[in-house]
């Protein structure tokens, strides 16, 4: 059966800000509390969803959620009217303030997992959507994503949206970020690949020393399980710890895949021969062999890749049979980066063009084009079953661009999110943004 890849990048909230909140992630810690701007991330992200539609590629959107989160705030203990908590938060917890108006669902790689039917037992589309129990400024999102996943995809006939795995250590999930799918084509049955970063149940196994591992293998598994996925058909993989402590907090910053290809450092893997092998027995059984790229540290060293974010890049199939590389421009900017580059597209590979996209607000947060979007591989009816409100189209762009300017502000510093001003205008604009998507109520939590 046919089917179309596209991807649903997450619209910037109004609320961006960089409060340095993940521990792990390199670009995050670099740019704490300096200011943002949100009106530029908004505008930057959507010029890249419009370019990728002009291509032809599929595109859609997920959007922002409602911020601050006053649920999380009133479940510490500020009460009062919600000046009044914002007030109290601001002097007592200003981390925790921080965490309530935290942007990062924008990352829309982290939304959930992603098994198209061609994969799934019960041959529908399934969703899980992560726990990210590993963060605070996370870990309250997965209730809304799984909100807007199925006002989206609301057709039971096709869809099926699974609640998040249970938030405890030994079930930790940050979704697409760490599972790629390498098939022979987006409609035929495919080989689902999930890196972990440690596993909980045994204690001897390797593990990171200084960074957090946020993916378990035990979810992982429990994710396969409840999108009924066939064993031959599913591939494990841990990452490399050593390669977790120098900054590379999710697989899709050290490997991204695409149809057979695989594009991964050298460091990428604990074991990068056994990992090869699996993939390689695995899609023998679907009719495809693999096609793995492979960057030598000697060429590009795992500081250059995490500075560039050269594998947080975006592999999209084209209609020559070749692929194009969705890149941020600071692969541009990192010499080892741009001279590898340089000659992996001259050099005859199945990667024959580079797309950059000015992303530096998302970049300065520690998300690049790959953290923007979730894949959904779509049959024909399964796209047309899909809520087409937040497809995106020339008419959609224009209207978002006018919203935006509309509504954000274009400086955001730490002391303004003790401003109540500030909420209330996040919840207008997301409610009016509920009207242009024809998304009624989603943000009547």
């Amino acid at each position: 059966m046919s089917a179309r890849e596209f991807n649903f990048d997450g619209l910037v909230g109004p609320s961006h800000n960089y409060a340095g909140l993940s521990f792990g992630n390199v670009a995050s810690f670099s740019n704490v509390k300096s200011a943002s701007n949100p009106r530029l991330a908004a505008l930057q992200g959507l010029a890249k969803m419009r370019a990728l539609a002009a291509r032809g590629f599929g595109q859609a959107l997920l959007p922002p959620q409602d911020r601050p989160n006053f649920r999380l705030l009133r479940s510490v203990g500020f009460t009062g009217s919600d000046a009044e908590v914002l007030a109290r938060a601001a002097k007592e917890a200003p981390v925790i303030l921080a965490c309530a108006y935290s942007a990062s669902p924008m990352w829309t790689a982290n939304a959930a997992t992603v098994s198209p039917s061609a994969d799934s037992a019960d041959g529908r589309l399934h969703f899980t959507a992560a726990n990210l129990n590993n963060k605070l400024h996370r870990a309250f999102e997965h209730t809304q994503s799984a909100r807007a996943l199925r006002a989206i995809f609301k057709d039971e006939k096709h869809f099926a949206v699974h609640d998040a795995l249970p938030g405890t250590p030994a079930f930790g999930d940050e979704g697409a970020a760490n599972h790629t799918r390498l098939c022979k084509d987006h409609g035929s049955a495919g080989v689902e690949v999930f890196v972990y970063g440690r596993t909980e149940f045994d204690a001897a196994a390797s593990a990171p020393k200084k960074y957090p591992a946020r993916q378990t293998l035990e979810a992982s598994q429990a994710v396969a399980r409840l999108h009924g996925l066939s064993a031959e058909r599913t591939v494990y993989v841990q990452q490399n710890p050593d390669v977790i402590d120098q900054g590379v907090f999710h697989n899709d910053v050290i490997a991204v895949g695409n149809a057979n290809a695989l594009f991964y450092h050298e460091q990428a893997f604990a074991d990068e021969a056994g990992a090869l092998d699996q993939l390689r027995r695995a899609l023998a059984g679907v009719d495809t062999d693999l096609k793995a790229i492979r960057v030598d540290t000697d060429r590009v060293p795992v500081a250059d890749a995490v500075a560039s974010y050269l594998f947080n890049s975006q592999l999209l199939s084209k209609d020559n049979g070749k692929m194009a590389l969705v890149i941020p421009q600071e692969c541009q900017e990192v010499a080892s980066v741009a001279n590898y580059l340089e000659g992996l597209v001259a050099g005859g590979s199945v990667i024959d063009e580079l797309i950059h996209f000015d992303l530096r607000q998302s970049m300065r947060n520690g998300g690049g084009p790959a953290c923007l979007r979730l894949r959904v591989a779509l049959t024909d009816a399964e796209a047309a079953a899909m809520h087409q409100g937040v497809v995106m189209t020339e008419a959609l762009y224009h209207t978002l661009v006018v919203w935006v300017e509309k509504h954000y502000r274009d400086r955001l510093g730490p002391a303004d999110l003790a401003d109540p001003q500030l909420a209330i205008e996040v919840h207008t604009a997301l409610e009016e943004l509920s009207r242009i998507l024809g998304l009624p109520g989603l943000y009547d939590l």
